[in-house]
């Protein structure tokens, strides 16, 4: 078998070990040492282009050779940090065997004497720092200050500023733009693309059904999207902003919002504030579906996952979001006690409350105001009927969460005499709560139910 051909000259290395004092070398010293040459240099010019791909240049350089030898833990080569290019020279040893050399340049003496000592090169060094937490900037030196934000606000703006000052400043017309782009490959701006296309087909063909429900499990399990998370959130704001008169593409919405949240390689914390007004959209939104041909159980099907969707949000982000639990239960609690509001927005409200607060919020928030937003149930009734299914679907709503204050399941009382033989008790919750949602506790007949919202009666 025929021994594999050189690339590294043998005389390369005889010349060396001659260089050093050793006079002979048999043959296989002289293959084996230089393979080793051979294989050594490999190594570097591989971590040298790896350095130089990562500059996105196209020109291996010498300081990527010289970074190369640093990651190898070999002693870098000294002399050639120059930008200039190395003019190299050609000599001859005899035929067939030229030499390169790297030519001297030429320097007077005197002027060399003369001149200024140049400055020592500082070494390449990295550093990291936070430019935002959640975020809030926090107060580093590498972070501008308040001061220097403010000086930035009163950069001129005007035709005759600096360019480069007025894009930093804010000015839309300057043809300057700072050169920051959050790169995203290709094959994740197709993969985003299809999504979006899959989830906005309306076509009840099966195939494009399973077409959706592929895509949203594609982003419940897919790891690599995280590049892709700040673009599905945008696209959810807009389409949900824009879209409030179609339940299909509000529906598509929320279920690749609760996709995101569910994918474990997302880290969706930064990103919370912007998702939460969608989800409150669709649960205290006016008119959804707008006029056309949209039923009350769809309507209510989309608020209904919307609020369990705020609950899943709520419970998940609120250790990195501290205040998002009081700040929806604020806004739910708003748009219940406002009487202008409707009968669908105030089931949204109800229904979201009773799952962001659980029973301490229907204890202290709801009930204490049951009586006086009786009003709102009684006009209600007059106007559209008692077994209109807005007025039926609001007042479940409401008992689902006076009913969430002990588990009925797990304490069954018998109902006699409306609470357990005591009928002032029963007399106290009407006038409490109010006939229409009182008289509903009351036949019920739980004594605990009954005692917990008398003790919440005393508490208020």
């Amino acid at each position: 078998m025929a021994e594999p051909k050189l690339v590294w000259n043998p005389d390369n290395v005889r010349d060396v070990a001659e260089s050093v004092g050793i006079s002979a070398l048999n043959e296989d010293a002289v293959r084996t040492l230089s393979q080793e040459v051979e294989y050594r240099v490999g190594q570097v010019i591989i971590e040298a282009m790896r350095f130089m791909h990562a500059g996105k240049r196209t020109v291996l350089g010498t300081q990527d050779i010289s970074q190369a030898l640093k990651v190898l833990d070999v002693e870098p080569l000294y002399g050639y940090e120059s930008t200039r290019p190395l003019r190299f020279g050609e000599a001859s040893l005899g035929p067939g065997q030229p030499l390169f050399y790297i030519e001297d340049e030429e320097v007077d003496f005197e002027k060399l004497i003369n001149a200024p000592l140049p400055k020592v090169p500082r070494d390449v060094s990295f550093t990291a720092h936070w430019l935002a937490v959640e975020g809030v900037q926090p107060s580093i030196p590498q972070n501008p200050t308040t001061a220097e934000a403010r000086a930035n606000e009163l950069v001129p703006k005007g035709p005759g500023a600096n360019p480069a000052l007025g894009a930093l400043a804010g000015n839309d017309n300057s043809a300057f733009k700072p050169a920051v782009k959050h790169v995203v490959s290709r094959e994740l701006i197709l993969f985003f693309d299809k999504i979006k296309t899959a989830l906005l087909d309306e076509s009840p063909d099966q195939e494009v059904v399973i077409l959706r429900k592929s895509a949203l499990e594609s982003v419940r399990s897919d790891p690599g999207l995280h590049q892709l998370v700040p673009y599905f959130v945008q696209f959810v704001a807009e389409k949900v902003t824009h879209s409030t008169g179609n339940i299909f593409i509000l529906q598509q919405m929320m279920e690749l919002t609760e996709a995101m949240i569910e994918n474990k390689s997302l880290f969706i914390d930064p990103y919370v504030a912007a998702l939460v007004p969608p989800i409150i959209t669709c649960i205290i939104g006016r008119n959804l579906g707008g006029d056309g041909p949209v039923t009350l159980k769809d309507q209510y099907q989309l608020r209904d996952l919307a609020v369990s969707l705020i609950g899943h949000v709520s419970g998940k982000f609120s250790s990195s979001s501290a205040e998002l639990q009081a700040r929806l239960a604020r806004t739910f609690l708003k748009n219940f006690l406002d009487p202008s509001r409707t009968l669908d927005m105030h089931y949204g409200a109800i229904n979201g409350l009773t799952t962001i607060g659980g029973p301490t919020a229907i204890s202290a928030l709801v009930l204490p105001n049951l009586k006086a937003y009786e009003y709102v149930l009684v006009k209600a009734q007059n106007e559209l009927g008692p077994t209109d299914d807005r007025v039926v679907m609001l007042i479940a709503a409401i008992m689902k969460g006076v009913l969430s204050l002990v588990d009925i399941s797990a304490s069954p009382s018998p109902a006699t005499n409306g609470t357990n033989g005591n009928a002032a008790e029963g007399q106290l919750i009407e006038d409490y709560l109010g006939t229409i949602i009182g008289s509903r506790v009351v036949a019920i007949g739980n004594h605990k139910l009954n005692e917990a919202i008398l003790k919440s009666r005393e508490l208020a």
